[in-house]
């Protein structure tokens, strides 16, 4: 069964333009099975689907609640936790990723850089020393390999990496635009009905195969040498909001 392991929705990220219904309309076209949700640290799309007349009329279709999440310091990490995990502190931005780690792990989930080759701030391998880097690199459970809105390059460098440290790969669209869903999957059993069955198929060290056709449409394609400043630009917004979140994640903190 194809999933689509990195999805962003109109209802959980300010910067999609696709409703989480009109996402999983595409996707049965293309003949998926299911998707993971990955808003940037917000469960909002997910939650909206599961208290709407969409959760109820896609019962043929998986919908697994995840979370693409901004570090302070390692950029974008891909979240799965159980079902019946809720924490707050992951819709919080600016954790470190060393803390982010030990929090997910405890608590029984799984995480993942996402395209970890590409671009400086948002990227593990551009962002952290060569040092800790390996470390960190062994405490993960899976990489995505294959991200739509990469080049060939940060893609076949990420998958390097996945086979250096032994880790399954994911592949996802990272879509945030209708053209682009569905551009990349990750073949999953069919018995992947819930976010602990997929927790449980990832430790159980089981080969995941991925793939899918790079997708021309995104932001950096666009405007080209400009994205250097938007990379910088955002840079600075991640630390600021992560500093503006600081009290709330204390008290988050404190709770777990």
């Amino acid at each position: 069964m194809k999933f689509d392991m990195h999805c962003h929705t109109k209802e959980g990220s300010m910067d999609s333009k696709v409703a989480i219904e009109d996402y999983i309309e595409k996707l049965k076209e293309q003949g998926f099975g299911g998707m993971l949700v990955t808003d940037h640290n917000s469960y909002k799309g997910y939650r909206n689907f599961k208290r709407t007349r969409e959760g109820i009329k896609h019962r043929d279709f998986v919908v697994l609640k995840g979370i693409e999440y901004d570090t302070i310091d390692a950029g974008h990490i891909l979240i799965v936790m159980p079902e019946n995990i809720r924490l707050r502190v992951l819709e919080l931005r600016g954790l470190p990723i060393r803390l982010l780690i030990d929090i997910v792990h405890k608590n029984g989930g799984i995480l993942g850089p996402a395209h970890p080759c590409g671009e400086r701030y948002l990227s593990i391998i551009k962002t952290k020393r060569k040092k800790s880097k390996s470390e960190l690199m062994r405490k993960f459970d899976f990489v995505e390999t294959f991200n739509a809105c990469e080049d060939e390059k940060s893609n076949m460098a990420a998958a390097n990496l996945a086979k250096r440290y032994e880790k399954p790969g994911f592949g996802g669209s990272d879509a945030h635009k209708t053209d682009c869903v569905g551009t990349a999957y990750t073949e999953l059993p069919d018995s992947i009905k819930k976010e602990t069955d997929l927790i449980e198929y990832v430790k159980s060290g089981a080969e995941i195969k991925c793939g899918g056709v790079l997708y021309e449409g995104t932001t950096k394609d666009r405007i080209g040498k400009l994205n250097r400043v938007l990379v910088e630009s955002f840079f600075v917004y991640n630390k600021m909001a992560g500093l503006f979140r600081f009290r709330k994640r204390k008290v988050e903190l404190k709770k777990i």
